[in-house]
């Protein structure tokens, strides 16, 4: 059989801000290349690609001369140009790694859906996109084969948002990379000596926007900053509508206690994590949540919240509070920072639940539906 996947999301630039996706993307084509070297496979990407990517002989690599890591590229590439790709090669299946697929596709579809934010979360996205978002993703999930969610929580918005059966769609669950893992104390103590940091802190790392929940963070650690007694660092590019975390940072007088670290290069995050006394994420959506999933994988204790997909990544191996309860968060704060013991059980936990997750299962998975829909 022949499959097709559409990996225009795939970038190697370290601060593209599609990283989640284009992780998603990465290592499944690498496990499924592992996995299956039976199958014929074609992979559709941007300029500049190719040249990251080793993959076996039954795989043919197509770069377009668009930069189709823009939208106002890969729209078009997905709706018009995909489709007389597919019908030339007579390939078996489309797989959209991104809540879209041609809506005039010659083969059967798969689509693979992280979020629904551009229809549950104000403001996640511009107008124009949000609009495109909802109707090419209504119209093709009804037409696709088979559907994957990065998590239960997802597959449950599917189904009451789309109207969808839940029998159409199978669980993806995304993972943590391999470079996410305990360091030892030489290479932890070099590296906040490299980045002069203090010797215990609290992080959160995520890209600065309303969904994040950074205010509530703020004014939480406000209350309790001299108990808590280390310093809160936020690290993240800016995203939008992020006016509120800078005006109430300002309101609250946090200069002496809280520093903004700015956009964070995805080789330098597995350091950061370890680094940290403790990881507070603090979001109130998400799809799937990656950041808590690689700060246990790093051994880091994990504070987050009972939002959404989160407590369905974290289980029982980090604390959880209500988004909006600052008290609470606050309490926890206190709790994280002077609780040693606490600490250490967290992250025996954490290390354990990280476990759970792996990009090999996905592959396993997909390729699982792959031969289902191709055959």
């Amino acid at each position: 059989m022949h499959f097709t996947i559409n990996g225009h999301l795939l970038s190697f630039d370290s601060s593209f801000r599609q990283a989640g996706v284009s992780n998603h993307t990465r290592f499944l084509i690498e496990n499924l290349a592992k996995l299956d070297l039976a199958n014929q496979y074609t992979l559709f990407v941007g300029p500049n690609v190719r040249q990251y990517l080793n993959l076996p002989t039954n795989w043919e690599i197509v770069e377009s001369r668009l930069p189709t890591i823009q939208p106002k590229y890969r729209i078009p590439w997905e709706q018009f140009i995909a489709p007389w790709l597919l019908a030339k090669r007579r390939v078996n299946l489309f797989h959209g790694l991104l809540n879209i697929t041609p809506l005039l596709s010659p083969v059967p579809t798969i689509v693979t859906i992280h979020d629904l934010a551009f229809m549950d979360v104000t403001g996640s996205h511009r107008k124009a996109n949000r609009r495109y978002l909802a109707a090419a993703t209504r119209q093709g999930v009804r037409q696709a084969a088979h559907l994957f969610a990065v998590s239960e929580y997802t597959k449950a918005a599917m189904v009451d948002r789309l109207g969808l059966d839940p029998a159409k769609i199978s669980i993806a669950y995304n993972a943590a990379g391999a470079q996410y893992h305990p360091r030892s104390r030489v290479e932890i103590n070099a590296w906040k000596q490299q980045k002069q940091l203090p010797e215990q802190f609290l992080l959160y790392l995520g890209t600065l926007e309303p969904r994040k929940n950074i205010p509530n963070l703020l004014r939480a650690y406000a209350k309790v900053k001299h108990e808590v007694g280390m310093p809160l660092l936020i690290g993240g590019g800016k995203g939008w509508n992020f006016d509120e975390i800078f005006s109430t940072y300002e309101q609250l007088q946090l200069h002496d206690s809280v520093s903004f670290l700015g956009y964070v290069p995805g080789e330098d995050l597995p350091l950061w994590y370890n680094a940290a006394t403790a990881f507070v994420y603090p979001s109130r959506y998400e799809g799937f949540g990656i950041p808590p999933l690689e700060a246990m994988a790093s051994g880091t204790p994990v504070l987050t919240t009972n939002a959404t997909s989160i407590p369905e990544v974290v289980g029982d191996a980090a604390i959880q509070v209500d988004p909006d309860n600052i008290e609470q968060l606050a309490q926890e704060l206190v709790r994280i920072a002077n609780d040693a013991g606490l600490r250490d059980e967290l992250r025996e936990r954490g290390l354990l639940r990280a476990q759970a997750f792996s990009w090999e299962n996905l592959a396993k998975a997909t390729l699982d539906v792959y031969r289902k829909v191709g055959s």
